[in-house]
């Protein structure tokens, strides 16, 4: 076998023209053209801003800005998320807040800067992944470019002589490539074969992924919506707007129309906590039982909701957000009429062991040791379990174990009736007096179950008749949320197809030498530099210098020159043309 020498790689002449073609179409990447500003006028200036927009490095700091502008809506408050804690920004930054709102960052996914950016960085990619794609098919379609004439510039070559026919070669060459799943295509006096294709497809699957991210996330923020709903064991939701407690939804949402319909009952909370150790008051069983039926007329279902095992309905899903407690009231009047008949109030809790706060509001049928219309109002203070005097207004544990109540009386007018919203939870004192004590200041009493509390001067009683539980739901449709988590898989296979596998060719031409010897000549080459193409190369070699092996009269092997039992493979720079 003949010993294999380096070319060092020139400026290939005309004759080597070839082998720039033997290199191109490795990737369907634009090539780099030189600046050439576009001729004046209209037509001009908007094909050079398209393509500027398509490039890949625009898309690139599109997508990088799109990351940044997420910053602030991640850090300040936004209108569609907490509009309490935007208020509340407003109220306690003068400076901050009137900036802010000008530069729309109280809102930062609706704001016109960020829109620009997001449908920027759609057509981009659009514009980039189309003409790639067409590309990347007439590429499939085609067949792998003819040999080029001089082989030996390629950055992986070797060759050796057999007594082997050409043909002979050739055909185990072509059997052999095919079965290490190139795609062959024999012309002439060689084979020609690529691999490699899926790194491409990895690269355009990527792309296509972030467009079917960036649509599934407008859709779900246009179409979304999300609702909380506080329910005491034994009422009911039915999925219509005026039910929820609180409501947002995106700007093409409808609730009259696209809300889905159906609706569920709270048959029983059940939980259970640590008694002991360093996760005391930690929740072990944490569930509510509910019976939900789909439509007006859908058959009754029994369904346990835990946490993050929601209820899915109809495209809703219906998350276990919270619990707390309800102390059952019954209220009677100066002249002991009953007013509010063992109601139960829900109270908010404000810490881990669900020590809990809030407001009674008694509106209607109260009338005062005058026998004047009032309303009544009580801000109350619960503790599931009360540790006792000296422990503090706090509960010790989250369970029912020793329940109380703290109430401190009001009475006068609640201001429900002037068409302002307040919360049920608080208490809005401008029109309201408070009940004193003997001592002079406000009244207020701590109850056990089944303890009254008498109210100054005989204006009525209220008495604690027990504890209901209540639990708190989350009802959200997030459109698109599917397709997101698609589009993310997607991305990530994508993108290790695209930095993992490489494209590649391979040649192999056999013809016969002057002296009726065959000649063979392998070469490869990749689209960047890699050990993997002169391995794979050495080992196609190998395997086919073992079918067609060195000539033994050879006439060019010294006399006493060893024969290796493989071929050689020699690495070069790569050649003026072939890609990188």
């Amino acid at each position: 076998m003949s010993n294999t020498t380096t070319d060092t790689p020139t400026t290939p002449d005309g004759g080597d023209r070839d082998l720039g073609a033997a290199g191109s179409q490795l990737s369907t990447a634009p090539a780099e053209e030189a600046p050439n500003l576009p001729s004046l006028g209209v037509i001009g200036w908007a094909r050079w801003f398209w393509r500027q927009l398509t490039s890949m490095r625009v898309a690139l700091v599109l997508l990088l800005l799109v990351s940044l502008g997420a910053i602030p809506g991640s850090l300040i408050p936004q209108d569609g998320v907490d509009a309490v804690k935007v208020e509340e920004f407003r109220q306690n930054h003068d400076v901050l807040a009137p900036v802010y709102d000008r530069l729309g960052l109280f809102h930062v996914y609706g704001s016109v800067w960020f829109s620009a950016i997001y449908i920027l960085l759609f057509v981009s990619l659009i514009g980039c992944i189309v003409p790639r794609t067409w590309q990347f098919v007439g590429q499939l379609r085609g067949r792998p470019p003819r040999a080029p004439r001089r082989l030996d510039r390629l950055p992986a070559y070797t060759t050796w002589r057999t007594g082997a026919e050409p043909e002979e070669v050739r055909e185990a060459a072509r059997k052999l490539l095919k079965k290490r799943r190139f795609r062959v295509d024999a012309a002439g006096d060689a084979v020609a074969a690529e691999k490699g294709y899926l790194r491409e497809v990895g690269n355009l699957a990527f792309h296509v992924a972030l467009i079917v991210l960036l649509v599934a996330f407008a859709w779900g923020q246009l179409f979304k919506y999300e609702g909380n709903k506080l329910i005491l064991e034994g009422d009911g939701f039915a999925n219509t707007l005026t039910q929820y407690d609180d409501f947002k939804s995106g700007n093409l949402f409808d609730p009259d129309h696209d809300l889905a319909p159906f609706s569920f009952t709270l048959k029983d909370f059940h939980g259970t906590y640590e008694a002991t150790g360093p996760n005391r008051g930690t929740p072990r069983v944490y569930e509510a039982k509910v019976t939900y039926s789909e439509g007006a007329d859908g058959t009754e279902k029994s369904k346990t909701v835990e946490v993050n095992k929601p209820l899915n309905i109809d495209g809703s899903k219906v998350y276990l957000v919270s619990h707390g407690y309800a102390p059952i009231l019954t209220v009677k009047d100066a002249k002991g009429e009953v007013v509010m008949d063992k109601q139960a109030v829900a109270l908010l809790p404000l810490d881990g062991n669900v020590t809990s706060s809030g407001a009674v509001k008694v509106m209607d049928g109260y009338r005062n040791a005058e026998g004047e219309k009032e309303q009544l109002g009580f801000n109350a203070f619960f503790l599931p379990t009360y540790g006792g005097k000296g422990s503090g207004m706090q509960s010790t544990f989250p369970a029912l174990i020793n329940p109380m109540l703290a109430l401190s009386a009001y009475h006068g007018d609640l201001g429900v009736d002037a068409g302002i919203p307040q919360s049920i939870y608080q208490l809005d004192k401008t029109n309201l007096e408070e009940f004193k004590g003997s001592d002079g200041k406000l009244f207020k009493q701590q109850l056990k179950v089944g303890d009254t509390m008498t109210l100054p001067n005989g204006a009525g009683s209220v008495t604690f008749d027990g504890v209901q539980e209540w639990a708190g739901f989350q009802v959200t449709q997030q459109p698109g949320s599917g397709w997101a988590l698609g589009g993310a898989v997607v991305a990530i296979l994508g993108l290790a197809g695209s930095l993992f596998i490489q494209r590649r060719r391979v040649w192999v031409r056999a013809v016969r030498g002057a002296d009726g010897v065959t000649v063979v000549e392998m070469a490869g080459l990749g689209r960047s530099e890699s050990a993997k193409v002169p391995e794979e190369l050495g080992d196609l070699a190998g395997v086919l210098y073992d079918q067609a092996p060195d000539a033994p009269d050879a006439p060019d092997a010294p006399e006493n020159d060893d024969t290796p039992d493989s071929p050689d493979t020699t690495h070069v720079v790569p050649a003026e043309g072939a890609e990188k």
